[in-house]
């Protein structure tokens, strides 16, 4: 049988080393890897269009998906620190990241990767083989050890005019070759690694993230994908929030859904499953219509609403396939200024912060009420709250199943030495 070691690491003795290289080497890698890496489905689909408008897309063109098996726990150990001490060498400045040499980061890694251990049927366990699936640098240790494995694909993909991009895990491509010919190509890749095992779908019409792929005779088409799984479930409307965060709801499901869908009946079609998924959790109807005509309007493409315009909506698309989403405007400012990055984590500090047990009955209202209270006593002018900021968040109640699941090990054998197994 199979095993594979899902360790937390919260609060893990070596879990503040962790974030540190986290924070420390997440930046560089991202900065290396911007041209392949995708950072959502809006993502791969801006790459396809470019794609097309080079007019490498042809009828016979295919597109690969692969994943990468097991990504956090296969790595081996040796082999990941080898990896990441070639990374530093190769991209970091004088030998140092601040005031911080390689040497110290190889062995800040080292401790990391050396304290994964874990209880299961009073004996411990040491993790001798990957990272801990809850520890922040595991993500960027196995980045680095990818991106070293993936360098004979990308070299292929950019000869050939292909695209090659991944997202942790998921890996997508482009060719030109038969399907037995990029088969062989993906093979002598593999050969290269035995730690690293990968399952290959190729066609010309494929899911990748949230899109739907399709090669329709050498033209581009895609749409939203909606896994089986995924229940039609949304914030309900009678939720104690302000209105303009249902309203921002369907703004941002509306402009998703132009984004991603190249055409103008499936966006359509998008739409009309928005309005069933709202009706669903209690939306009004007026509501519904009011906020969606206000998102037309505001892209100045009713036609496209009421009409089906082919050449409205494909300005539509343009312009919001285009405009940078909230994560790329973030990027941007911390990639211009890194300072701007550690600012944040106090530019809220007139913040208070109060957690209460969620219950049904008489606590339903307490938000909107304590809400209330605190305006009429403590916003007063003059007051020297007026500037401050109320966050009211909710504790759910511990359920039959956190109480009878035993989650640490039992006191006695924290205090008794035994052999360390290892796995």
């Amino acid at each position: 049988m199979s095993v594979r070691p899902i360790v937390a690491s919260i609060n893990a003795p070596a879990r503040q080393i962790s974030s540190f290289l986290d924070e420390l080497l997440t930046p560089i890698y991202n900065y290396v890897t911007k041209d392949i890496t995708f950072i959502n489905g809006i993502d791969v689909v801006r790459k396809l269009q470019e794609y097309q408008q080079q007019g490498y897309l042809t009828s016979t063109t295919l597109f690969i998906i692969f994943d990468v098996a097991d990504l956090y726990t296969m790595i081996p150990r040796d082999g990941a620190i080898a990896a990441l001490t070639r990374f530093c060498q190769k991209y970091v400045i004088n030998g140092k990241i601040g005031n911080v040499k390689i040497d110290t980061i190889i062995k800040l890694a080292c401790v990391v990767l050396d304290t994964n251990s874990f209880a299961y049927k009073d004996k411990y366990y040491r993790q001798i083989k990957g990272g801990a699936m809850g520890s922040p640098f595991t993500m960027v240790l196995a980045n680095i050890y990818m991106l070293e494995w993936e360098q004979r694909l990308i070299q292929h993909q950019k000869i050939h005019h292909g695209i090659y991009g991944r997202y942790i895990d998921d890996v997508f491509m482009t060719t030109h070759l038969s399907k037995e010919e990029i088969l062989k190509v993906l093979d002598e890749t593999i050969k290269t690694d035995s730690n690293i095992k990968i399952t290959t779908t190729i066609n010309q019409s494929l899911e990748y993230l949230d899109v739907t792929i399709e090669n329709n005779n050498g033209h581009l088409k895609t749409s939203i994908y909606h896994k089986s799984a995924c229940e039609p479930y949304i914030l309900p409307y009678e939720s104690d929030h302000p209105r303009h965060v249902h309203a921002n709801i369907i703004y941002t499901a509306l402009v998703r859904a132009a984004r991603l869908c190249s055409i103008v009946e499936d966006f359509d079609m998008e739409r009309l499953s928005i309005e069933m998924i709202l009706l669903v959790n209690g939306y009004p109807p007026k509501f519904i219509q009011r906020h969606m005509k206000s998102f037309f309007l505001k892209y100045d493409a009713m036609n496209v609403w009421t009409e089906l315009n082919s050449e409205a909506y494909e300005q539509l698309h343009h312009k919001l396939l285009y405009k940078e989403t909230r994560r790329e405007i973030e990027t941007k400012i911390q990639g211009k200024d890194n300072l701007i990055q550690k600012k944040k984590k106090y530019e809220h500090k007139d913040q208070i912060y109060l957690h209460y047990t969620f219950e049904n009955g008489p606590l339903l209202n307490f938000k909107k009420e304590y809400r209330r209270i605190w305006e009429k006593y403590y916003l007063y002018p003059g007051s020297r709250f007026k500037n401050t900021r109320l966050i009211l968040g909710t504790i759910l109640n511990r359920t039959l199943q956190s109480l009878l699941i035993r989650k640490k090990p039992k006191r006695d054998m924290l205090t008794k030495m035994q052999p360390t197994a290892e796995t």
